[in-house]
């Protein structure tokens, strides 16, 4: 699971800032009032468009110290044009940013430059709850889940659902969806207590902050989000009404071009029509377990619910040019791996569609490829090394980038490993079990990795952030 982020000046953002065409040469570009300010110069004795093209030369990392040089320099390396010029020089990047929760319950962002293996800190999401409030709910951070929530905490919203639990109870702030387009994140509503929310807030990794963003036209909790053409759109979900929490069909689409949101066609949930009797509809919800980008059309795999049963009825697929849901075939949706509580992590790597299947053990899994041709998924690596945790909630995320694919999980030092898979053809006899690790995790991860005949698990990089559990990951790519 993971979204597309460009860095390179979001397209949409109303910026000031110039912009030069693709045969225009960087060094004449402008630079905007707000950086050729009068004062001193940004570096000494060259004129600050020059001092611009060295600093949009140098690893995005050094841009969290350099902040800290002056003012100025720090206005240069918030500016937009800054990562224009990164563009025209053909500076990519691409970080994986994760999310985990912490063991008082708070949910903190970091993020992974992969060059360098060095992890830094997002600033905290601005509270949504209110003041009046009990200080814990305020103190204990957003649930941000874009996974169906773990087993034991989903059970005791859903049993509300299906009338099993005084719905009245509090409840924390929850079931969030997680978003990115255009450069940003995005965290979409939840729930604050019993009531759904429909608030969406934006990190900008440029300014390195928060703001909150046009609402969604109704309140969700448990949705699903996935990227279009630039827009994020975000189906499915639960609501709450007076007779507890309601699946939802609807569908609505952002375009950070305008801010705005714009109803989708809701998803017919066609297998569930079907069902033969009303006590059987009543008792089983639909509900929608997944989105993939994949053949720029938006999957969504759907299954039935009913505690603590999920039965897979396939999915539907969003075409754009359409606007339009059809049925997905019959082998992509009944195939679709699921994971634990029936969420379908999967991912797309240069145009592939991927899915973790997970084996009954918990310490292993098989990585598997959706046929387009065949309509059905098969196994490409037989073999992924997960620890065993069994008290985990997540003892796995999938991510992809730089080309290939990568699983992010905790070690058994409980260290959280990023794990990229690469091809065997790709090492000689004699150095491939040595570039399998990384190398200062070589004692501490080789019973961790598994190798195959043509696959090789890497360990490119490991961080100790306690006793965190993983709960998700997204991708930021710098190339717009």
């Amino acid at each position: 699971m993971g979204g597309l982020l460009s860095l390179a000046g979001p397209k949409c953002k109303t910026r000031d800032y110039v912009e030069t065409s693709a045969n225009e040469s960087c060094k004449k570009q402008k630079i905007s009032p707000s950086v050729d300010e009068e004062g001193p110069r940004l570096i000494p004795s060259l004129p600050d468009e020059l001092s611009i093209q060295i600093l949009a030369r140098l690893p995005r990392i050094c841009y969290f110290n350099l902040r800290l040089v002056s003012r100025k320099w720090k206005a240069t390396i918030m500016n937009p044009e800054l990562f224009n010029v990164r563009k025209e020089l053909g500076m990519r990047e691409e970080w994986l940013y994760v999310l985990t929760k912490a063991e008082d319950d708070k949910l903190l962002w970091h993020a992974l430059d992969p060059l360098s293996r060095k992890w830094q800190r997002l600033p905290p999401l601005p509270s949504v709850i209110n003041d009046e409030e009990e200080p814990r709910s305020s103190s204990s951070g957003l649930w941000m889940w874009n996974m169906v929530a773990p087993s034991f905490k989903i059970a005791e919203i859903l049993r509300g659902w299906l009338g099993w639990k005084d719905t009245s109870d509090p409840m924390p702030f929850c079931g969030c969806a997680i978003g990115a387009v255009d450069g940003c994140l995005y965290v979409l509503g939840g729930f604050s207590r019993t009531s759904t929310v429909r608030c969406v807030w934006q990190f900008d990794p440029i300014l390195n902050s928060w703001s909150e963003v046009a609402s969604m036209s109704i309140g969700r909790a448990y949705s699903k989000t996935g990227i279009l053409n630039n827009k994020l759109y975000v189906v499915g979900g639960v609501s709450r009404g007076q007779g507890g929490l309601n699946p939802l069909q609807s569908a609505e689409v952002f375009d950070p071009c305008t801010g705005t949101w714009s109803e989708v066609p809701s998803m017919p949930f066609s297998r569930a029509q079907v069902l033969p009797n009303p006590f059987v509809a009543d008792m089983l919800k639909p509900i929608a377990t997944g989105t993939t980008s994949y053949m720029g059309r938006l999957c969504v795999p759907q299954s039935l619910y009913s505690w603590p049963f999920f039965v897979d009825v396939g999915g539907e697929i969003y075409d754009p040019d359409t606007n339009s849901w059809v049925e997905m075939p019959i082998g992509m949706g009944e195939g679709w791996p699921a994971r634990q509580t029936g969420t379908k992590l999967s991912v797309v790597v240069d145009g592939e569609l991927y899915a973790f299947d997970p084996s009954s053990s918990l310490d292993s899994g098989k990585i598997k490829v959706y046929d387009q041709k065949e309509d059905a998924w098969k196994v490409v690596i037989g073999k992924v090394p997960i620890c065993d945790f069994t008290d985990s909630e997540s003892p796995y995320l999938l991510a992809g980038f730089h080309g290939k694919l990568h699983v992010i999980t905790k070690d058994a030092n409980h260290k959280i490993a990023v794990l990229r898979a690469d091809l065997r053809d790709n090492f000689s006899s004699t150095s491939s079990s040595s570039t399998s690790l990384s190398a200062d995790s070589v004692d501490e991860h080789s019973d961790t990795l598994a190798e195959l005949d043509t696959v090789v698990w890497k360990v490119i990089a490991s961080e100790d952030f306690g006793f965190a559990e993983l709960y998700l990951s997204h991708i930021i790519v710098e190339d717009c």
